[in-house]
């Protein structure tokens, strides 16, 4: 997610400083809460939808109605631009993450309420902390490798420290937040790329994953359903302009933190499609992951405002607004 560059506080008592003159940032907050909302939307018509058929089926069709809402926006910028790329192999590992971490989740979303789900998702952004200094060589404070240790500990408490930790939903939740964080890794080699380039290079993957596995999973789908599997990828879309959107608007550190919105959302829609009530342990473990997350955006913000500290933290991975990594709720329209 790119966030807008930030901006000067005009000193008490200035003319600047005039209530009409200060930037609103309600439009921005409210974009990101819609976008969020959309996005847990559109996982838990996923998480309804898988019940009933594959994986691979639900990937390619919906890529298939993702690809044609962008396709306009394709023509308009000319196929071969959008395609051209000096960085093939960094594409391509960043798409083989993509269909791992998709096909993770929906696998998780089959066995688990989405609310577990989505909470340990959202321990990503730590796992792309930590994983910066082996992959990447950065450096992480203490205090960021304390928050880290916080959030793992939720994500313990949310899995249970006993023998539900071997369930396979579970795993896979697991799985799909570790291969999540290297795609946000991945991505920071990509930086320079466009946002439509990189929107076109994972749904073409996602949905040619799909198609492949397809014919061996074929479930012929009632015409109301087929509907349904296009409609997720383009509420997707849509969750996906209104993030950027919000971003645009407002700075970072104001929306970033309402991303964590989506638990709410997960758990109404939950209750209500599904009966599903979070224990102690999942809600325990959720505060602990948010606290985290949201401390580490903190500390990443005030790292990026005052770089004349000469900080070893400074220039870490996370501080890539493209890779998106300091953003807890980072989501990918092919979900």
């Amino acid at each position: 997610m790119s966030s807008p560059a930030s901006r000067a506080v005009p000193a008490a008592g200035s003319p600047s400083a005039s209530m009409e003159e200060r930037p609103d940032n309600r439009l921005g907050i409210l974009c990101m809460i819609l976008g969020m909302s959309l996005f847990t939307l559109n996982d838990a018509m996923g998480k309804w939808l898988v019940e009933i058929y594959p994986v691979p089926m639900i990937l390619a069709i919906r890529s298939a109605a993702s690809l044609l809402i962008l396709a306009p926006l394709i023509m308009r910028a000319g196929p071969l631009r959008v395609l051209r790329t000096d960085k093939p192999i960094a594409h391509l590992v960043r798409v083989a993450l993509m269909i791992a971490e998709v096909a993770l989740f929906y696998i998780s979303v089959r066995v688990l309420p989405l609310a577990d789900v989505l909470t340990i998702y959202m321990a990503a952004p730590l796992l792309v902390t930590a994983l910066s200094v082996p992959l990447l060589g950065e450096k992480v404070g203490p205090r960021r490798w304390c928050a880290i240790a916080v959030g793992f500990a939720g994500v313990l408490m949310v899995l249970r420290p006993t023998g539900d930790i071997l369930n396979f939903g579970a795993l896979a939740a697991l799985g799909g937040s570790f291969t999540f964080a290297l795609m946000l890794i991945s991505t920071r080699s990509l930086r320079g790329t466009g946002g439509l380039t990189l929107l076109v290079f994972q749904t073409l993957g996602v949905g040619a994953a799909g198609a492949i596995a397809v014919p061996f999973y074929w479930t012929l789908p009632t015409w109301p359903h087929l509907g349904l599997l296009g409609i997720l990828g383009v509420v997707a879309l849509a969750a996906h302009a209104l993030v950027n959107q919000s971003l645009k608007l407002s700075p970072a550190a104001v929306v970033v933190p309402y991303q964590y919105t989506s638990l709410v959302w997960a758990l109404a829609l939950g209750w209500i499609i599904w009966g599903d009530v979070p224990d102690p342990w999942v809600a325990a473990g959720a505060a602990l992951i948010v606290a985290s997350g949201l401390f580490v955006f903190h500390r990443e913000q005030r790292l990026a405002a005052a770089p004349e500290l000469n900080s070893p933290e400074l220039n870490s991975p996370e501080l890539s607004s493209e890779a998106g990594a300091a953003s807890p709720g980072r989501r990918s329209p092919d979900r």
